[in-house]
This record gives C-alpha cells, sequence and structure tokens, in this order.
C-alpha cells in the first residue's frame, strides 16, 4: 500500500513529497528545503520511518523545487531523475538562486537520469508513471500513481488555478495542450497534489476551476 506525506519548505511554500510502500523504499519529490532545519525534518521523517530512499524525482527544476536536491543526493547517494530538457535550468541554478533567495550552487556534478513520456518508475513493489508536460516549465513532469489514484502536477495544475507561462521557457499554448490531453483525462476522483497550495481532485478542476472553464 502506497503512503505519502507532505511536507512545505522554503519561503516560496513549496510541496514536497515521500512517497513509500510496504517495502520501505520511498521516492522523494521535488525537494524544496533551503535551510538545515528543513533538510533534517525531512531526514528525520525519513530515519523515524525506516525508509530507504531510491529515487529524487523533479516535476520541474525551478529553483523553489530543487533547493534541497543537492542534500538528498549526497545524504542518499542518489542521482537525479528528470526530463533531460530541465538541465539548463540545474545548471543554472546558482544564479537563479541568488535571484530568488536561495543559496544553491550549480548541479552539473550531479548524476541525471533522463525520463521521457510514459515512462515507469519502479521503487520497492509500486510503480509511477511519468507524463510529460511543458508549458511551465522545460522539462517538466507529472507523476501518476494508480492506487491510490494520485498525480503529481508540480506547477502544471493548482487548486483553482495553472501554471504560471511567463516565465523562460513558459508557452501558455503548450500548457493548456498537455492540460487537456495528459491531465484532465485522469479519472475526475484521482488526487492532484500540487507543488503549491492545498490538493485538489481531477474532478473538481474540471467543474470549477476558472482557468479551465
Amino acid at each position: 500500500m502506497i503512503q505519502i506525506k507532505e511536507f512545505t519548505f522554503n519561503h516560496f511554500e513549496e510541496n514536497t513529497f515521500i512517497v513509500w510502500d510496504e517495502s520501505n523504499k520511498c521516492v522523494i519529490i521535488d525537494p524544496g528545503m533551503n535551510t538545515t532545519t528543513e533538510n533534517n525534518k525531512l531526514s528525520q521523517f525519513i530515519a523515524d520511518n525506516n525508509l530507504v530512499p531510491e529515487k529524487v524525482l523533479l516535476t520541474h527544476a525551478h529553483i523553489d523545487h530543487i533547493a534541497g536536491v543537492r542534500y538528498v543526493c549526497e545524504t542518499y547517494n542518489l542521482p537525479i531523475t528528470t526530463h533531460c530538457d530541465s538541465k539548463p535550468f540545474l545548471s543554472q541554478a546558482e544564479d537563479y538562486g541568488m535571484a530568488m533567495g536561495f543559496g544553491c550552487k550549480n548541479m552539473d556534478d550531479i548524476e541525471l537520469k533522463c525520463i521521457s513520456d510514459n515512462d515507469t518508475i519502479s521503487f520497492g513493489n509500486s510503480s509511477i508513471t511519468a507524463l510529460y508536460v511543458p508549458g511551465h516549465a522545460a522539462g517538466s513532469m507529472a507523476y501518476v500513481i494508480d492506487n491510490p489514484s494520485v498525480v503529481f502536477t508540480g506547477d502544471v495544475l493548482f487548486r483553482q488555478s495553472i501554471g504560471r507561462t511567463d516565465l523562460p521557457t513558459g508557452d501558455y499554448d503548450v500548457l493548456m495542450k498537455m492540460l487537456n490531453t495528459k491531465i484532465l483525462t485522469l479519472d475526475n476522483d484521482c488526487e492532484v497534489l500540487p507543488g503549491h497550495g492545498p490538493n485538489t481532485t481531477i474532478g473538481n478542476e474540471k467543474n470549477s476551476n476558472p482557468f479551465l472553464l
């Protein structure tokens, strides 16, 4: 049975997730920790629950979602797993961080394992399906779990909102196409766990999100 723990980190109030199953193997999605206290909070939860991190997944590589990447990759000896189009953001993390109040170094030295649309990501006894959903940022991915029915949307879809498209590599038309063809086609009762803000469901957003009506 898959379980999910949600944290909210850094001054952008970014949602970081730990996903694990009965094997106690886990994946860390979008580690956004920006302080030693936040690093310790994540690691303490992992230790207290006897979890073994197997992968670090990124929905995209904007600085608020990758601030804690170096910490988790070095602490647990893991590569970054995401779409290769995210590489420029990882390579320029220090500059983006300085502009946004994050103390990050560039991440060229961290191994990057590239994934593509519809790839299956295995951990423990479970699997996650990756969906390529650019539009908010180059390389954006969503991650779908079947049981329970959950999608991690990063900054593509929020409760009552959608991702902004005015940042570098953003594209409104592409984002809307991805939402309509890949995200909103999921079951109505699929729970949406976004990169910021409260959780919602696909059905709720189809029926009431003003950007989708």
